[in-house]
């Protein structure tokens, strides 16, 4: 058996993050395709058995089960030694941007795309423009942050970089919107993340694409 087992789907960004990860490190890992869209995350034995909170990604290692996305890649930092943030200062750095990522960057992507394409019906375009506009405004300040410099923390890519990638390299036609070309920037990082040894696209990497068919 794998070492490790991650509950996942091809359309999470969340779990995207993790399955990223696992990949980057080079881990002995297996997906475990999660049928979210036909409710398996709402059932009782899924939220009994696999994570009270009713999410993916889930990580089993050993007698280990870690839930969201951030806490699953500082343990696979802490254990692999890879991305990880060097000393405090940049430790306390990356903690920064994945929290701004988390709430502000993929927190507003995720809902955009998921109401653009899943949701039915599908969002309110009242609710559509206002989370584009906190998307842009998001956008623009990571756009910023790496027109100075190749990855968020470091000179080197870091767990925060591995957490920025949750829903980037979706196609654009799932969000309406280009990122890399709108941002250049950001679209120079994701060809520099892309370019890493064991990087796959989320549709590659995981399970239940295309949409409607089985892990």
């Amino acid at each position: 058996m794998p070492e490790y087992q991650l509950y996942c789907m091809a359309q999470s960004g969340n779990a995207y993050r993790a399955a990223l990860m696992l990949n980057l490190i080079g881990a002995d890992w297996k997906p475990v395709w999660v049928d979210f869209f036909n409710g398996e995350t709402r059932t009782a034995a899924y939220r009994d058995a696999v994570n009270e909170m009713g999410e993916v990604p889930v990580l089993v290692h050993g007698a280990k089960k870690l839930t969201q996305s951030a806490v699953i890649l500082s343990y696979l930092a802490r254990r692999s030694g890879k991305f990880l943030p060097d000393g405090e200062d940049e430790e306390l750095e990356a903690l920064r941007w994945m929290i701004f990522d988390n709430q502000k960057v993929n927190g507003f992507l995720g809902p955009f795309r998921f109401l653009k394409n899943f949701a039915k019906p599908a969002g309110d375009p009242a609710v559509m423009a206002f989370l584009k506009g906190r998307i842009d405004g998001s956008l623009v300040i990571v756009n910023k942050r790496l027109s100075a410099r190749d990855y968020l923390v470091a000179r080197r890519p870091t767990v925060a970089d591995v957490s920025l990638t949750a829903y980037l390299y979706y196609p654009a036609n799932e969000f309406g919107f280009d990122i890399a070309r709108d941002y250049p920037a950001i679209g120079a990082w994701m060809t520099r993340m892309k370019a890493l040894p064991g990087w796959k696209h989320p549709y590659e990497l995981m399970p239940g694409y295309p949409f409607g068919t089985r892990g």
